[in-house]
């Protein structure tokens, strides 16, 4: 069977418009004639078309009224919707103590995405959690070392286990970083609590660092180099989807815009300025509001709200990747400044309010836990211990067939237990 191809002489003066269309149907007719000669006429000709799923896998959290876990629920307790249509559960997973209890939902398993690749669990064991230790030493003051090496010992005696895979990380000058892996005896993390060493400004510091438009450019840099390293984790974390994922988040907390009365007062001093009423000025000039203080006008009253703006994106980017921080401030319970600090009271308190209220902001914005303001730190680590043992892996094949719709919402829900409080990942992305 084949096709025969005649062509027709045309007018000269058509010839050269009409050559490119001729050209573009003899290519066409040629190549469906050698494909039609080379298939067998038994052959089903008809159009195959593939269609694409994506798995979708996230960490429940189930609590009562007094926060406790609430365990015994069953994939027909548990209705999922992607962006309001109702999905099928596919995997159905409770974990209990760190151990799986097995999959209570015949389906599909979950493809394993591409990305980071994990290293493979001993043969006797379970897989675990996955732990990301961040140390934020950019933002620990010397001072506070031997404390962040405590709160450090008391991660690894309270929360980690063999069968947890640990990543060591640091934004500063300790220079820690470990691949995730198995921290068999704990050697890693020995090794790392060992290297740990603030490197934060002091107050006394903060008071003679140079000044820009917005502020004390260098506070501004530390927490982006912070946020930076923290991004790149979350991107490395964010296919995987078989884990319980964990940031503990070892830090102090960030201010952009603080002391701003203290800098002033030793800003004044040294460039010898005066607001006193009827004094003058360097070169002559009247007193007036021109000698007010800067850094609490200008640009820098929206300190705050930028550094909020920066808190949200982060936390944005861990609900995505299905990452829970738990922040954890080894200054514990903070009295008033040092002696020997030429800080006011409300500034010294407002500081800390701001630093430690950033931190509750990424738990609470990611369904961790604040470990602030106190100095029982193994209370705090048993709570997270077993808040990340005890949970419900749910799965499912997204229906929704829009390719286009990147930003996916999902909603988890207990119809028969209104009381229950559930802690999720609330949204994620397509992959491009």
């Amino acid at each position: 069977m084949g096709f025969t191809v005649r062509l027709r002489p045309r007018r000269a003066r058509r010839a050269s418009a009409a050559r490119p269309r001729v050209a573009l149907a003899v290519a066409a007719a040629v190549a469906a004639a050698a494909t039609a000669a080379g298939q067998s006429p038994k052959q089903d000709q008809r159009p195959t078309f593939r269609a694409a799923t994506n798995f979708v896998m996230t960490n429940v959290i189930v609590r009562d009224a007094a926060g406790r876990f609430v365990p015994g629920l069953t994939p027909r307790d548990f209705v999922v919707t992607e962006d309001g249509v109702p999905q099928t559960i596919e995997r159905f997973v409770p974990i209990t103590g760190g151990r799986v209890m097995g999959d209570l939902a015949a389906g599909r398993p979950a493809r394993r995405a591409e990305g980071l690749v994990l290293p493979e669990s001993r043969a006797e064991q379970s897989p675990g959690r996955i732990f990301v230790i961040f140390i934020d030493d950019l933002h620990l003051q010397p001072a506070d070392t031997i404390a962040a090496r405590r709160v450090l010992a008391m991660i690894r005696d309270v929360v980690v286990t063999e069968r947890d895979l640990v990543a060591l990380v640091s934004t500063g000058f300790s220079g820690i970083a470990t691949g995730l892996t198995y921290d068999y005896g704990h050697a890693r993390l020995n090794e790392a609590i060992g290297r740990v060493m603030g490197s934060a400004d002091t107050p006394a510091d903060i008071l003679d660092l140079p000044e820009s438009s917005e502020g004390v450019s260098k506070l501004r840099h530390n927490v982006h180099v912070a946020f930076r390293t923290a991004y790149g984790l979350l991107d490395q974390l964010g296919p995987v989807t078989d884990r319980r994922k964990t940031f503990l988040y070892v830090s102090s907390g960030y201010a952009f815009n603080p002391f701003e009365d203290s800098r002033y007062e030793r800003a004044k001093e040294q460039y010898d300025w005066r607001s006193l009423p009827g004094s003058t000025p360097p070169g002559g000039h009247t007193a007036s509001s021109r000698w007010e203080n800067p850094y609490a006008s200008s640009g820098q009253q929206f300190a705050e709200t930028d550094l909020a703006v920066q808190l949200a994106e982060l936390a944005r980017a861990a609900r995505r990747a299905n990452v829970v921080f738990y922040p954890i401030d080894p200054r514990g319970l903070v009295a008033g400044p040092p002696i020997g600090e030429r800080l006011t009271v409300p500034e010294w308190n407002a500081w800390i309010t701001t630093s430690t209220s950033t931190l509750q902001i990424l738990a609470e914005e990611t369904g961790g836990t604040a470990i602030v303001h106190t100095n029982d730190f193994r209370r705090g680590l048993q709570r997270v211990a077993a808040e990340t043992s005890d949970y419900y892996m749910v799965g499912y094949h997204s229906t929704n067939p829009d390719p286009m719709r990147v930003r996916r919402l999902v909603e988890v829900t207990v119809p028969g237990r209104p009381d229950l409080e559930l802690l999720y990942r609330r949204e994620y992305r397509l992959a491009r």
